[in-house]
């Protein structure tokens, strides 16, 4: 016995059970404290409330089983789910759904597009860099991703994704880019902060409550369409549990008017 509460007791099987494999032996000391105090604790306001409620107060049998009833129904739809869910979802239906549904695909924050180099302040041949990041020739494209991969701290050359503006201004120091500054052309940058040099092309930008473009939002429709059939099919093995139910009279209930 480790502890006791009244006519409860706390077995060291059960501390060591509890207890998490490969703590040190001061930390399975702490712990070990820890965890008794806070039976010791539960079990006295536990005590408190069965010396203070009634019988009836007292009764959660139907709430057990209302609470098993729940565990079991959303076990088996999940493991439904596992099976039977086809997760495969073509790039025609998701722009399917984003047509019809493009009002709902508002931006609620500036998104830009664009590539960059972040590179050490003493980083070597950064001429031939810069020629390499502004060329489509794609020599120079192999030989700028080298380059990348040599010596940038962080970088990304493919361009085509939509990103967050806030999320690239806490990697890149571009102040307060705009709309403006993109629609007036000022589209290439080269800026310093007290580390590091960066090379930034910006080839587009959209502002907050505009339709958000399909690319921006492809992996939302796409949990959208996925989540839509999770409920069809578990509103399917709903309908046929009963239709089952019914064919086979498992059903009884009371008449209408009686």
């Amino acid at each position: 016995m480790v502890a006791r509460v009244n006519d409860k007791y706390l077995s060291l099987k059960e501390l060591q059970a509890a207890l998490p494999y490969g703590l040190s032996k001061k930390d399975s000391a702490t712990f070990a404290n820890d965890y008794i105090e806070q039976w010791i604790k539960k079990n006295v306001v536990l005590q408190r409330a069965e010396n203070n409620l009634t019988d009836n107060q007292k009764d959660v049998t139907q709430q057990l089983e209302d609470y098993r009833a729940s565990l079991i129904i959303f076990a088996y739809e999940r493991e439904l789910i596992r099976q039977k869910l086809d997760t495969t979802v073509s790039n025609a239906e998701i722009e399917k759904y984003y047509q019809e549904n493009a009002a709902n695909f508002e931006l609620r924050s500036n998104i830009i597009r664009l590539k960059y180099l972040k590179l050490p302040l003493k980083t070597p041949n950064v001429d031939k860099a810069r020629k390499w990041f502004l060329s489509s020739n794609k020599d120079d494209k192999n030989k700028l991703e080298q380059f990348a991969n040599l010596y940038a701290v962080n970088f990304l050359l493919d361009d085509s994704n939509w990103l967050l503006l806030d999320d690239v201004i806490k990697e890149i120091p571009m102040g307060n880019y705009s709309n403006s500054d993109f629609s007036s052309n000022r589209r290439l940058l080269e800026l310093d902060d007290k580390e590091y040099h960066y090379l930034v092309a910006i080839t587009g930008f959209m502002v907050k409550d505009s339709n958000a473009p399909l690319s921006f939002e492809k992996d939302n429709i796409r949990n959208i369409i996925l989540n839509k059939r999770k409920i069809r099919l578990i509103e399917q093995m709903q309908q046929d549990a009963y239709n089952d139910a019914m064919n086979e009279n498992n059903i009884e209930r009371p008449n209408a008017g009686k």
